[in-house]
């Protein structure tokens, strides 16, 4: 009896995650999207002076959009519930518009946008796997996502912005983006925050991600 009152929570986190969100779920969260909002402002800072080395090309501009993806993705490894990628990713874009965002009220269409993106990659595996592949899957859903809103408001297919030579492109440079810094470094976060002993109360924190 005793053996059955230890084992559960590692097997259902594994096999059958809980999907109620618990007070340190929404806490976490929360922390995640406020953080990830102030690096979007200093991004935002940066973004016109990267950008310009790009100008020979400007559909691989696409690949400074990765920063933009990385909330949601972290989030869902991290916690692991239905909603945190949106959750995170949405106020993250909230956090930057507060703080002084450029873009306007847009920018928090984008961050629901992209959580929703992010979302979708772990929704394909109902929630029950948070490793490599779910990581880069949650990465590529989420760039195809803000990939498709960037080119129907600012990049429709045209004369101007050619499927071959313009969208394509981009869309293959922010998906890349997104793998590398949403995927990889968000799971190479997860781990580093697993690492210091501040995830114990997270399936995340007590399994390899």
């Amino acid at each position: 009896m005793a053996d059955q009152a230890v084992r559960p929570s590692s097997a259902a986190d594994a096999t059958a995650p809980r999907r109620s969100w618990r007070t340190v779920d929404i806490v976490v969260t929360a922390v995640l999207g406020v953080a990830f909002g102030v690096v979007f402002w200093g991004w935002n800072l940066l973004n016109s002076t990267l950008a310009t080395p790009l100008d020979f090309f400007p559909p691989i501009k696409g690949l400074l959009n990765g920063v933009y993806l990385m909330p949601g993705v972290v989030a869902g490894l991290l916690v692991r519930k239905p909603g945190a990628a949106t959750f995170a990713s949405t106020l993250a874009a909230t956090v930057s518009i507060l703080l002084g965002s450029p873009y306007g009220g847009i920018i928090v269409v984008y961050g629901l946008v992209q959580g929703l993106g992010g979302e979708l990659g772990f929704l394909l595996t109902r929630y029950r796997s948070f490793g490599w592949a779910t990581a880069v899957l949650a990465a590529v859903t989420a760039g195809l996502s803000t990939s498709v809103m960037d080119l129907a408001l600012y990049y429709p297919v045209s004369a101007e912005f050619p499927f071959a030579s313009f969208a394509l492109p981009y869309v293959l440079s922010t998906v890349v983006s997104s793998v590398v810094l949403a995927g990889v470094v968000g799971v190479l976060l997860v781990r580093a925050l697993a690492g210091t002993g501040a995830l114990t109360a997270f399936a995340s924190g007590r399994q390899r991600v």
